[in-house]
């Protein structure tokens, strides 16, 4: 049986087969630190205390669901000595490296922005730890470079609103050039915080806008978290599959704001409704340019795991993921189509309402048991004893935390 999407599979389990062979999760290094509020930063046992260690987790994430296959760094929180050796650590857990993330929110300078910053000399410094990102990447073979800026003002009046997106657009046509040829650029938008007046990269539209001035390489990356109450993502992510500007996920679940709690935790169906824009992004032969964007697409988890324990929490949200696009594959597309072309509403609308109430559960647990992977592994893990031995092996040394 083929692993590919195949439309005319016709039991539920050739129907999932993609969610189980080919769907690729990828896991930031961050989500098995301790984290918290601005209020408090919870400790865990077990915490990792060195990038290895983060390695190690992510490594038994994947040896449990078999889809968590790349690892995310975030640098200078990943900053090593030795790159390669890195990469041949990541290699041994049955991982490759994934996109390598800037940080230009920690550092006093920073506290007025970085590259949309109005003093030239924190530019400059924000430019160079974006170039070090990109020898890193090239260094390590990372598929993408990932910039997220918590840049912005807090109040009317404090900087040139329009200067600050010419310095941005600037400064991400410098850092292009430094790209490896074999990585992306993505960049991601946040409609607030931390500034909460003017965000320089707020939405969709403005990230697109520097996209198209950087290069052909430079794309969007939607954290589910940035957006407003009420916003439609799953159009967001259909309007950059159809420009091709579509990139990367940072997935997560919220209530109120860029709550990062678990993926599908709050609103499924929400994150359902997303999932069968990229599947039915992928089986589209008419429109490839949607379907490759969807084919390149990267699901990376972004969720603080404050008080739950960090790798069933990251287990979890992998499972659930792959439920969710699971269903997104049992959307009857043929007659999907028929039912938009006639104008009928309801049933178009029950083709994915019914899909996403299938329980996908049981097949995917025969799909996974098939290639010698816990049928459920979440509950697998917790009934391991691996979560005690894990705190039991990291006592004494430094827990890291952000």
């Amino acid at each position: 049986m083929s692993a590919k999407i195949d439309p005319s599979a016709s039991s539920i389990q050739e129907k999932l087969l993609w969610a189980v062979d080919e769907l690729a999760i990828e896991l930031p290094s961050w989500a098995f630190l301790n984290t918290g509020t601005r209020f408090k930063v919870w400790q865990h046992p077990g915490t990792p205390r060195n990038v290895e260690e983060r390695i190690d987790d992510a490594g038994t994430v994947h040896r449990y669901t078999g889809i968590a296959r790349t690892v995310a760094l975030h640098i200078p929180w990943d900053k090593t000595t030795d790159y390669t050796g890195l990469l041949e650590y990541m290699n041994s857990k049955d991982l490759g490296v994934g996109g390598i993330n800037l940080n230009t929110f920690q550092d006093a300078d920073y506290m007025l922005g970085s590259m949309c910053n109005a003093d030239p000399a924190v530019r400059e410094k924000a430019l160079g730890a974006l170039k070090e990102c990109c020898e890193i990447a090239g260094e390590m073979g990372a598929p993408a470079v990932k910039v997220w800026l918590g840049d912005g003002t807090n109040y009317p009046g404090q900087d040139d609103l329009r200067w600050r997106r010419h310095r941005l657009v600037e400064g991400l046509q410098q850092a292009y050039a430094w790209l490896p040829e074999q990585a992306r650029m993505l960049l991601e938008y946040k409609i607030f915080e931390p500034a909460f007046y003017s965000t320089d990269v707020q939405d969709w539209g403005q990230a697109m806008a520097v996209c198209n001035k950087v290069g052909e390489r430079a794309v969007v990356c939607v954290d589910t978290g940035h957006h407003s109450l009420g916003v439609n993502i799953e159009q967001i992510v259909a309007l950059l599959l159809a420009e091709g500007k579509l990139g990367a996920f940072d997935l997560n679940d919220k209530k109120y704001g860029d709550d990062d709690l678990m993926v599908g935790s709050i609103d499924p169906y929400q994150m359902f409704r997303i999932t069968h824009e990229l599947i039915n992004a992928m089986r589209d032969d008419d429109d490839p340019v949607a379907q490759r964007t969807a084919e390149d697409t990267v699901y990376m988890l972004d969720q603080c795991h404050n008080i739950e324990a960090k790798v069933p929490a990251v287990i979890r949200s992998v499972q659930t993921l792959q439920e969710l696009f699971a269903k997104a594959l049992l959307v009857d597309r043929p007659a999907l189509l028929k039912a938009q072309a006639r104008g009928d509403v309801l049933e178009a609308n029950n083709l994915l309402w019914s899909a996403f109430f299938t329980d996908v559960r049981g097949p995917l647990a025969e799909l996974r048991q098939e290639r010698g992977l816990p049928g459920d592994p979440f509950h697998a893990y917790l009934e391991s004893g691996e979560e005690e031995e894990r705190a039991a092996s990291r006592v004494g040394g430094e827990a890291q935390s952000w």
